[in-house]
């Protein structure tokens, strides 16, 4: 399980840039359901505050960078699978190709992703997930969603959460220990790489993380590149 301000920081980090060149105004009825998504989102925050930030904070001050640099690649490789599997159920086989060979290189060169040897090679990376291809088989994004301990989803991209589940890498580890052990590291790490961010949210955080996401989403489902420095955002857990 991944927790949702994870997620959220993340979304906010990688959209920042974005957010600092241009204002972004969200059409009000992309979130009619901000009464009831406002309190779980400050549920979702105080879980954060209380729990996931304390541990990420200790995982970084003991963590040496290039251990948490190839932890990183690790579950980037693990992206590119999923990437791989939806871009061929849009029909964008170069990017299958790229994203495949990427997984294929990385799991044997790199020994199992923990080094990037795809990129050294020159074969560049992207990142798509089922949301993405709900979206290019037309189905409409529906409203703003915020999930309990999952954080900010529309209704398509929480749908495409639930099929990158259970097609990821992660999930095809019977060992049902080692299965829980690597999501709990991803969720560490992914929050650990985004202390820095904490500090980029200002004014009201739910419409910051909001606008942040859907940009994001926007994005993502429009064919632009996103550019995502953690590599694995896109893959969303349950």
């Amino acid at each position: 399980m991944k927790f949702p301000i994870s997620i959220s920081l993340l979304v906010l980090f990688t959209s920042f840039s974005a957010i600092a060149e241009k204002d972004i105004v969200v059409n009000s009825n992309l979130d009619p359901l901000e009464a009831i998504n406002r309190p779980i989102f400050a549920f979702n925050d105080g879980i954060d505050r209380l729990l996931l930030r304390p541990i990420a904070v200790g995982y970084e001050t003991v963590t040496p960078s290039f251990v948490q640099r190839g932890i990183g690649n690790i579950f980037s490789n693990t992206a590119d699978f999923t990437t791989s599997l939806n871009s061929v159920l849009q029909g964008n086989f170069d990017k299958a190709g790229s994203s495949s060979g990427r997984f294929l290189i990385n799991s044997t060169l790199g020994l199992l992703g923990l080094f990037d040897v795809a990129s050294v090679m020159g074969l560049e990376g992207g990142r798509s997930d089922f949301g993405h291809t709900l979206s290019f088989w037309g189905v409409s994004s529906g409203p703003y969603l915020v999930i309990p301990l999952f954080g900010p989803r529309t209704v398509r991209s929480g749908a495409g959460t639930i099929f990158d589940s259970l097609s990821s890498v992660e999930k095809q580890i019977d060992n049902v220990q080692l299965r829980n052990s690597m999501l709990g590291l991803k969720i560490v790490d992914s929050r650990a790489e985004l202390l820095k961010a904490d500090d980029l949210i200002t004014g009201d955080r739910y419409i910051f993380v909001r606008d942040a996401y859907l940009q994001r989403r926007k994005a993502l489902e429009s064919g632009d590149e996103v550019i995502d420095d953690f590599e694995y955002e896109t893959d969303e857990d349950f």
